[in-house]
């Protein structure tokens, strides 16, 4: 948010530098993170003189170039080529003279130097009014109509406006501060802390009168629990034109673009006191009669910004006898809008429920100033008061007269907020006493009434501005703003007990994580927890499952995700859709779900591979990545861990075509495989996805407090002998491994498959397998004999329990 220091002192005398007031608004909990220099024209004139043209001949070399002799006030005229067709003999001009620095248009820097134009040396640059920022004319250069002698700083001649403007960290609770009204407001609080008192100077509203009532227009508020307070009056017979300067600075200082007297007047008000304003044309309101309602779902309404908009039942619309003209608190229609043509005005000023304004709002796509606010909440007191504000400014700098009363619709007063403050809560929550008379004080300089003082605390009274402040904390936190953070002593000794941890931080083990996946070629993604419902109804299962959202920013984000799978496939979609197919990508995030009244929400570790292991090159051939390099990754997940044993085991799943599901101590840890296509296909797929969905606490919780184990480097070597089998294809080489080790688990370290073979060549319902075992003793070099022993009673074991026959 933007802050002009200037328009702020409007509200506040003091005249302390603006690096001094940003500290103490800092202080305050209003952040200041920096200050812009404002001028009203880039650079101030600086280096732009007043010159006298002495002569003015034709270029020799250029038939529309002019070589003028002109006198800056230095010792001798300078030679300056200009192109200007209006340049003649006996002009004062404004002269850039060499080193100057212009801007253009887009605020971009240049410097005037020393050159030759055609031949011709040229010392400085005669000046078109768009040139030095004093207009948008560039039909010729600027003449003055001035006594003052050559080489005078053209700043004497101008009332330029400087200006130092605050940029503020403004957090979304304090809609109380959202103007310069507000800002002032805080700052009086923080000076009389300093003991410095200041009063408020709000600008007077006594001289409002009504001149006639020609232009009365009746209002009706049909839904009064939207619209709590409206109010509006009609001013007639002004002139819509350019604002004056001193305006369009203002609003330029804070950087907003100035339109026209009329629309300037309703945003000044609007960054001075934070209340929205919106003015019709009251021409073209039909019937004479402003109707504030809702309409039939399904309407069109085209917006100020040429587009069409179809409107919802809920939205509030302020209408006429016949149409919508504007979208209430939001955004203005292209047909009621004030133009240079507009001689009448309807001037509205009101207040709207936060709720419907921020759903309206975020229905259509739409974020402007006043619904910025309007959702936040403003003053409901403030209402009328900037509306005769506003009626007043537009009369001083459009004309017209005030031609109705002004309407106040205000059937139900909403009532202050009521709050106990405890003597012992603000002790205990500061920490240090805060002297009774300085609570009181302070609690005064924020408008907050004082209605009740007893010996445990004090009864509040708070204003309804303060829509942040609604209970005791909030009120200590007022408290200690403004009575300084600064300003509550350390303490000299601090107590705490310190448990050790059980074991490893889970975040130091989901650090361990990703650094040993991205080592494995995966990026991270973080996934939007929001999804659309149509991706959750997907898995299958009782849709009352599903968490949804009361507020939703739209249809398409209006459930929370019950998988981690759906942010993983948006993302693959959206690198698919930009060339990049080949994918490693992991996620830690939280899915939601829901059983009557029980709400659960669970972190999960994602796990998703597509495309090919690397691209294509002339040494390798591409090939995809498929169901057993995630199994590998997934291992690799487990085993870095320090997981234990593991059951494996296939399962049917909605989100798969095959899937499998390694288990630890009976409950599922992990399930992984292939995205089931009809899933794919929602999101625009075409190629195969593994995904892997890891239960991360069930995880941490089996592998903590596991024993790390290790065993010497064997000294002697290792020997490798192969089988081929052939067996039924029912048989896993899950189930060989397994028997092989139960076989003879003393030498024998591993088994592996290096080889399977299917086909005609084998009798209907047999496969072959290759395996290598590799044997090895700790203590001794392995003699044939005994490895010739181990191999035949390997084979011994394959043959009764599993059928095998061994391959020739």
């Amino acid at each position: 948010m933007k802050i002009s220091y200037k328009w702020l002192r409007q509200f506040i005398e003091m005249d302390w530098p603006a690096e001094k007031t940003a500290e103490l608004l800092t202080d305050l909990g209003l952040e200041v993170e920096g200050i812009t220099p404002f001028e009203s024209v880039p650079g101030g004139l600086k280096g732009i003189v007043v010159g006298e043209v002495k002569s003015c001949e034709k270029h020799p070399n250029a038939d529309k170039l002019s070589l003028c002799q002109v006198d800056i006030g230095a010792d001798k005229p300078v030679q300056i080529v200009c192109g200007a067709p209006n340049v003649a003999k006996g002009q004062k001009v404004p002269v850039a003279t060499i080193g100057t620095t212009l801007y253009t248009a887009d605020g971009e820097p240049w410097k005037i130097k020393k050159g030759k134009i055609r031949g011709e040396a040229s010392h400085g640059m005669i000046c078109a009014e768009d040139e030095i920022g004093l207009g948008d004319s560039h039909d010729g250069i600027l003449v003055l109509d001035t006594d003052a002698a050559p080489g005078t700083p053209c700043a004497e001649l101008f009332q330029l406006e400087e200006d130092e403007v605050f940029e503020i960290g403004l957090t979304p609770n304090r809609a109380d501060a959202m103007s310069h009204y507000g800002v002032a407001r805080d700052l009086r609080a923080g000076l009389k802390q300093q003991k410095i008192s200041k009063e408020l100077i709000t600008p007077s509203v006594s001289n409002f009168h009504v001149d006639n009532r020609s232009g009365r227009i009746e209002v009706q508020v049909e839904k009064p629990e939207l619209a709590p307070r409206y109010c509006g009056v009609t001013i007639s017979n002004l002139i819509v034109q350019e604002s004056p300067d001193w305006l369009r600075n203002r609003l330029r200082a804070i950087g907003l673009s100035p339109i026209n007297n009329v629309v300037d007047a309703t945003n000044y008000v609007l960054h001075e006191l934070g209340q929205p304003l919106h003015a019709f044309d009251a021409d073209r309101i039909h019937g004479k009669k402003i109707l504030v309602k809702t309409v039939k779902a399904g309407t069109k309404f085209m917006t100020l910004d040429g587009e069409e908009r179809i409107l919802h039942e809920e939205d509030l619309m302020i209408c006429d006898a016949e149409k919508p003209m504007c979208i209430a608190g939001v955004f203005g229609g292209i047909n009621t809008g004030v133009t240079m043509d507009t001689r009448n005005i309807f001037l509205e000023s009101a207040y709207f429920d936060p709720v419907s304004i921020r759903k309206t709002a975020k229905r259509h796509g739409l974020n402007t100033d006043a619904s910025f606010r309007f959702e936040r909440g403003i003053d409901i007191n403030n209402v009328e008061y900037a509306l005769l504000r506003a009626a007043i400014l537009i009369r001083d700098i459009a004309g017209g007269e005030i031609s109705s009363d002004a309407v106040d619709l205000y059937p139900k007063k909403m009532p202050d907020h009521n709050v106990f403050l405890t003597y012992e809560k603000i002790y205990r929550l500061v920490g240090t006493e805060i002297p009774r008379d300085t609570v009181i004080s302070i609690l005064a300089s924020l408008d907050i009434q004082v209605k009740s003082v007893t010996e445990s605390g004090l009864g509040l009274v708070i204003p309804f501005y303060r829509v942040d402040v609604r209970r005791e904390v909030d009120v200590i936190e007022e408290i200690l703003r403004v009575y300084g953070y600064n300003n509550i002593p350390d303490k000299s000794q601090f107590t705490a007990s310190i448990e050790p941890p059980a074991g490893v931080a889970p975040h130091k083990l989901q650090d361990r994580i990703s650094g040993r996946l991205a080592a494995l070629g995966f990026d991270e993604i973080l996934g939007n927890s929001l999804c659309n419902p149509a991706h959750n109804a997907l898995l299958g299962g009782d849709p009352e499952g599903e968490v949804a959202l009361m507020n939703p920013l739209s249809q398409e984000l209006s459930a929370l995700r019950r998988d981690l799978l759906f942010s993983g496939l948006g993302a693959i979609s959206h690198n698919l859709n930009r060339r990049q197919q080949d994918l490693r990508l992991y996620e830690f995030g939280q899915i939601y779900s829901r059983e009557g009244t029980q709400w659960e929400e669970r972190e999960r570790l994602a796990l998703l591979l597509t495309g090919n292991q690397h691209p294509d090159h002339w040494e390798n051939t591409a090939k995809p990545q498929g169901f057993f390099d995630l199994k590998a990754v997934v291992a690799h997940v487990l085993d870095s861990l320090g997981a234990g044993p593991r059951e494996e085991m296939p399962v049917t799943d909605q989100r798969f075509s095959e899937a499998l599901e390694i288990s630890m101590g009976k409950r599922a840890v992990v399930r992984l495989g292939s995205v089931h296509p009809d899933i794919l296909r929602a999101f625009d797929i075409r190629q195969e996805v593994l995904y892997a969905d890891i239960d991360w606490p069930l995880l941490l919780q089996r592998v903590q407090g596991a024993e790390i184990s290790y065993t010497e480097i064997p000294r002697h070597p290792e020997v490798r002998r192969d089988l081929a089998l052939l067996l039924d294809e029912s048989v896993s080489f899950r189930q060989l491994h397994d028997l092989a080790l139960k076989t003879n688990r003393k030498i024998l370290r591993d088994v592996r498959l290096f080889d399977v073979y299917t086909g005609d060549k084998l009798p209907a319902g047999k496969k072959s397998y290759a395996l290598s075992f590799f044997l090895q003793d700790p203590k001794k070099t392995l003699a044939d004999k005994q490895i010739d022993s181990v191999m035949g009673s390997l084979q011994k074991a394959f043959e009764k329990e599993l059928g095998a026959e061994l391959r020739g």
